[in-house]
């Protein structure tokens, strides 16, 4: 267990001051990050022609299709950007809504997207290409549990199509579905133990290892944020990391994770799960983990709320917060 505080972590390059404006008032780029791990923003991604935020209140993920296109869940429901920050196509109403996190997953040539709707209680399967819902996942009445509350907050998908879905606005059990919806089993439980959850909010798989481990997001956990890996048969492995401030979810690429905080900063992991980067921390602590951050308060290359965040192909980052306005950030890798 590796144990980490993040100010001595903390390390941001600017290309000029933080949030500062060209002649023409527009943001500049902002570097961030360090070594292999540094990064440049860029100003405007995904707004419109008149520079406003396309998405509404935000509180959802990123994922990124094989073709480069962008797909962010808004309170309304997934808005898809080409990788210039264009707007392609939307998925919006009552069956898209409030989709917390995302996965997605190439199937036999077919791309389909895994929603978990926190308060639409369900999990849902959509085609990536047209949004055609496929599956659905309600809380499984044959695990005899009391499901009066059900909130999703998490989904994964194991590489036998295997199906995992965090109730972690509720009961912090974590369900385990077959390919086809069935429910299989179930495993976890609300507490501060070490083998408890206090808000399983995010998850992914890890694919850094072999075979593949959960990786879990306890938000709350006292008395600081953490990382836990799980089997996919639902075994206790590890804590990865503590000493965090509000882990919201994990994406995998390659050796590393990125991690959103909620306290405003995205934190990067090796292999060997140690820090080697954080991105966009916010030094105000009233901003940070705040969700009434409006457009015109956006500061560039400093977060609030940060929620979601995808790699794509090349390394670049696609990061969410959790915002009143909806904000998405782009950040290139810098080579």
């Amino acid at each position: 267990m590796r144990t980490l505080l993040l100010h001595f972590a903390f390390a941001t390059m600017a290309l000029g001051p933080v949030g500062s404006l060209s002649a023409k008032g527009e943001a500049e780029s902002v570097r961030m990050g360090c070594g292999h791990m540094t990064f440049d923003t860029v100003p405007g991604w995904g707004l419109d022609s008149g520079g406003k935020s396309l998405l509404g209140p935000t509180h959802g993920g990123v994922v990124v299709d094989n073709a480069g296109n962008v797909y962010t869940s808004a309170i309304k429901g997934v808005v898809v950007f080409s990788a210039n920050g264009k707007l392609a196509r939307s998925y919006v109403g009552e069956e898209y809504s409030n989709i917390h996190d995302m996965e997605i997953r190439d199937e036999g040539g077919v791309e389909y997207i895994y929603g978990a709707r926190n308060n639409d209680r369900e999990g849902i399967k959509f085609r990536a290409s047209d949004g055609k819902i496929v599956l659905r996942l309600g809380f499984p009445e044959n695990s005899k549990l009391d499901g009066t509350k059900f909130n999703p907050t998490a989904i994964t998908v194991a590489p036998n199509g295997d199906i995992v879905l965090a109730d972690g606005y509720a009961s912090d059990r974590i369900f385990k579905y077959d390919k086809n919806g069935s429910y299989l089993m179930h495993f976890g439980e609300k507490g501060n133990g070490l083998k408890q959850f206090n808000t399983a909010h995010g998850m992914t798989l890890d694919t850094r290892y072999d075979p593949p481990r959960l990786l879990i997001c306890d938000r709350n956990h006292k008395p600081k944020g953490r990382l836990l890996h799980y089997s996919l048969e639902g075994e206790f492995i590890e804590v990865v990391v503590t000493g965090l401030g509000m882990p919201t979810s994990a994406s995998v690429q390659g050796d590393y994770v990125s991690v959103p905080d909620l306290h405003g900063r995205l934190i990067i992991l090796d292999k060997t799960n140690t820090i080697v980067a954080v991105l966009g921390h916010n030094p105000d602590r009233k901003k940070g983990r705040s969700y009434r951050i409006e457009q015109k308060d956006w500061v560039e290359g400093i977060f609030s709320g940060t929620h979601g965040s995808y790699w794509d192909r090349d390394g670049n980052l696609y990061v969410q917060d959790w915002n009143v306005s909806g904000r998405i950030m782009k950040l290139i890798r810098v080579r």
